[in-house]
């Protein structure tokens, strides 16, 4: 997993640098956000494969199952995800979440829209902080019974958010589209990260 610099260096616009420092923003100022340590989640982007403003705009990846356990069990075998890593030495930390933004669609929305997408996916990591979603209970289990109300709540805690008046500068890149972005910077980069793999656990198959 690669980073590129910070937006100071003046090369191309940084988009995981950026959201990076929204985020742990976010995570600092609104309570309900605080048990995120956004040093183990990856911020990552990938390509929409049409330039379209409908589809997915955003998801987050556990890097656990549920209850925060290393492996599950599908039919009569037993699993497990690729772990992920990120920095050096003493620095070394496992990666609980990946949190990825497919560009250019996401950033060709307007502001509230994309902050409300940005919190939408934050608050589906497990209050826990675990490497598992946060379960609603019940059968639908991720959005509760209405993804509606969900999108409303996010609404709220984007008012909330500006409320505080938090610097411009952690999100007013939000402000301009993929294409004004990649105009004034001469490039949109990020961090980009395969798609972590399931693995059988040896020897796990039952009778």
């Amino acid at each position: 997993m690669s980073h590129v610099g910070p937006l100071e260096s003046g090369g191309p616009f940084d988009f995981s640098w950026a959201m990076r420092r929204l985020c742990e923003d976010v995570c600092a100022r609104l309570e309900p956000f605080r048990h995120i340590r956004m040093n183990e989640v990856a911020v990552t982007f990938a390509q929409a494969r049409r330039r379209v403003p409908h589809g997915l705009q955003a998801k987050l990846t556990p890097m656990r199952f549920e209850n925060g356990q290393l492996t599950t069990t599908r039919g009569r075998r037993q699993w497990t995800v690729q772990r992920l890593y990120t920095g050096d030495g003493e620095s070394r930390r496992e990666l609980l979440y990946i949190l990825t933004f497919y560009l250019p669609r996401f950033l060709d929305h307007d502001l509230r829209e994309k902050l409300i997408t940005v919190l939408h996916e934050l608050y589906h990591i497990s209050p826990l902080f675990d490497g598992d979603i946060r379960r609603m209970g019940g059968r639908y289990h991720v959005h509760s019974h209405s993804q509606k109300e969900y999108d409303r709540l996010m609404e709220v805690f984007v008012d909330q958010y500006l409320a505080m008046r938090p610097p411009a500068a952690v999100y007013g890149f939000l402000r301009k589209n993929f294409r004004r972005l990649n105009t004034e910077h001469g490039g949109v980069v990020g961090v980009k990260v395969p798609i972590p793999k399931l693995i059988e656990v040896p020897g796990s198959q039952s009778a």
